[in-house]
């Protein structure tokens, strides 16, 4: 039995609150494409566009050529009355809407204020009516559809490129963008829903052979082809599953009873390094804990698409040469368990990095054979690692077999009693909070942050959310500010889940594992923020009780507030919307901008609206959500762009007297046919 095409297309459901005249022009657009395509129309004007004068230009009538000039018959002549009489009254509307617009800015212009906001309504859709006349006079060819990508970028990821070393390094040019639509593998399915899909997954939708799934790690020995069309994680069994064991073994070496207590010690936010297939995450997700897996690009057998396909944290990044898009003193605990890195090379450049990302008082684990070697060689590597640590002002709590657990110090005062020639501080000018892939430094980092305080003092998970006054004003924000802040976005996500459920749930067949949950519950795992400002979002979902995670972005072109997003236990990345997010295709189920196109594009780019819709196509799953909140003219461009990608949108009022508007938008599953 197959799938719609577009969930909720077919009998939407609007809640009776909502009263809202974009959506019964929608419905009418809607119908009238119905009435073409029983025609024949092979037009493919947007819905938006479609109006009398596309009745004018039309050629053919029931499958044969007509000309209305031709006059003979009583039939001709109808047509030709017909055909002038709807000449005229376009005419007339056209001028009619000229000079009512003329007058309108007139009036405006001579009686600001009271009169002006009587009147910006009426105004703002004259402008928009001539908008459509005008594009409508520009040719069918500005709104032609993009052509889809080639089956070679399926699971492509943009800017990344071999290097010297036969890795893969970033590097973003524009000139190399693809103006193309990604379209998913063949025989594709939509991902399990929460939690069933954290240990089930369609082998399908991720590149990786059987071979790669045999030769995994000793943490992914867990990993079983169940048949041919799905991978399990589940660990039913000991012999296959070590990570809870290995968990176990870490809380113990901090002096924790339990993994469960890593909150109690101040743990939140872990970054993976090289995190296989996200296991060690996916287990302490029970405990609260937020775990992002980060790895290099790989072309296939990708441990950060498996973990994503999981519904797990986790995007691409290097420890190679540039330091990572993160605020430094952003996560309570690093962890790499046969992670791939040489941490003794680069001079501990690489150890430089991981100890400006790690809070005051957390916690560095590494397992690894070099940390039990047997050869000289091996054992040199070692011992550099181990002095190289205690420079750094780690204390080696406890080495088990090959794993090994540092604390990182809580005082700064350790830094001025270290041996002479040790490596110094950073000073000011490169102690930044927002290192957007700058070179590695040979400095120590972090030291001058006011944010400087140890995971022990801070409050604990999820009290950690709700800042206080003195965090705040390291941030530069007041209380009520915050709070304001705080109180919208909880309104918005109760606003934007009333919009959502009629649409998702509106005669959608159940998918297979789904436990019947209530609506909407669970119909989201993955979701990016584009622009998260204080994080408000994240926030308000978890409140909700979504059982959601969010990367949380912070644009470089504006304001930083990722270390405040750090500090309140999220995860999030700084990112230049002109490149290529670093992450593999169909990775998220709602993509949600509010203010990002006011920021981006307020001022001229190197990149277009469009660029970036398409690069929005590219993060979404097949049948996944983007919400647009933004000004009135800016949403109605952004609509006009969304009948290139195809995807279904509907315009929303936030208010009747907001100068905001929404967009709702839908990307369609087009399945792909083996060749």
């Amino acid at each position: 039995m197959s799938r719609p095409l577009h969930r909720g297309v077919s009998g939407i459901r609007v809640p009776d609150s909502i009263n809202d005249s974009s959506w019964d022009s929608q419905s009418k657009d809607k119908t009238e494409k119905d009435d073409f395509d029983k025609r024949g129309s092979s037009d493919h004007t947007p819905l938006g566009l479609r109006s009398p004068l596309r009745l004018v230009f039309s050629d053919k009538e029931n499958g044969f050529a007509s000309d209305p000039f031709i006059v003979g018959t009583p039939r001709s002549r109808f047509k030709l009355l017909l055909f002038s009489l709807k000449f005229s009254l376009v005419f007339i509307a056209v001028l009619a809407l000229v000079g009512s617009f003329w007058w309108t800015l007139n009036l405006s212009s001579s009686s600001r204020g009271r009169v002006y906001h009587g009147y910006r309504r009426l105004q703002e859709k004259l402008v928009s009516d001539l908008m459509d006349i005008g594009e409508f006079s520009r040719g069918a060819s500005r709104w032609k559809e993009l052509e889809t990508c080639s089956s070679e970028l399926e699971n492509f990821v943009p800017c990344f490129n071999v290097s010297d070393g036969n890795e893969f390094e970033r590097k973003c040019e524009y000139d190399q963008r693809q103006n193309c639509l990604v379209l998913p593998p063949v025989n594709y399915k939509v991902p399990l829903r929460w939690p069933t899909g954290k240990d089930v997954i369609w082998v399908a939708n991720v590149k990786i052979t059987a071979q790669e799934v045999l030769s995994s790690g000793s943490l992914t020995k867990r990993m079983m082809m169940l048949d041919e069309e799905q991978i399990s994680f589940r660990s039913a069994s000991h012999m296959f599953d070590g990570v809870e064991d290995y968990s176990h073994q870490i809380a113990e070496m901090i002096g924790l009873r339990n993994e469960s207590s890593f909150r109690q010690a101040g743990i939140r936010t872990i970054l993976d390094i090289g995190c296989g297939y996200g296991s060690f995450g996916a287990h302490l997700f029970d405990s609260q804990l937020l775990t992002l897996c980060i790895a290099n690009y790989e072309p296939s057998g990708s441990q950060v698409q498996l973990t994503l396909e999981r519904g797990l944290p986790a995007m691409i990044a290097s420890f190679t040469s540039k330091q990572l898009p993160y605020p430094s003193l952003s996560f309570d605990m690093l962890h790499c368990a046969r992670c791939g890195i040489d941490w003794d090379q680069k001079d501990g450049n690489l150890l430089i990095e991981a100890d400006r990302l790690l809070r005051p008082g957390g916690y560095f684990v590494w397992t690894s054979p070099l940390t039990n070697a047997r050869n000289k060689e091996n054992q040199k590597r070692w011992k550099f690692v181990h002095d190289f640590t205690e420079n750094l002002c780690w204390e080696m709590l406890s080495q088990q077999d090959e794993t090994v657990v540092w604390k990182k110090a809580s005082k700064k005062s350790c830094y001025t009693s270290r041996k002479p020639g040790s490596r110094p501080l950073c000073g000011r000018g490169l102690d930044v909070e927002s290192p957007y892939y700058r070179e590695l430094q040979n400095c120590i980092g972090g030291t001058q942050s006011s944010r400087w305080v140890s995971i022990e003092k801070r409050e604990k998970w999820p009290s950690r959310a709700n800042l206080n006054k003195n965090e705040l004003a390291i941030h530069g924000l007041l209380p009520d500010e915050f709070a304001e802040d705080s109180d919208s976005w909880k309104s918005a996500v109760q606003n934007y889940w009333s919009l959502l459920s009629p649409l998702i749930f509106s005669d959608h067949p159940k998918r297979p594992g789904d436990e019947d949950p209530s609506p909407p519950y669970n119909m989201f795992r993955n979701i990016l923020d584009m622009n998260a400002n204080f994080g408000g979002f994240n926030s308000a979902l978890l409140q909700a009780r979504k059982s959601v995670w969010v990367m949380n972005v912070v644009p470089i072109s504006g304001l930083n507030y990722l270390p405040l997003i750090q500090d309140r236990g999220f995860v999030g990345v700084l990112h230049d919307w002109c490149d290529a997010f670093p992450t593999y295709p169909r990775t998220y189920d709602l993509v949600h901008a509010a203010g990002l196109l006011s920021l981006e594009f307020s001022h001229p780019r190197k990149c277009t609206m469009l660029d970036l819709f398409i690069e929005i196509d590219r993060l979404l799953r097949p049948e996944g959500w983007f919400i647009i909140r933004d000004t009135v003219p800016l949403v109605e461009s952004a609509r006009a762009l969304t009948a290139q990608l195809k995807w279904e949108a509907r315009v929303i009022e936030i208010e009747s007297n907001s100068e905001e508007k929404l967009l709702i938008c839908q990307k369609p599953f087009f399945k792909k046919h083996a060749s």
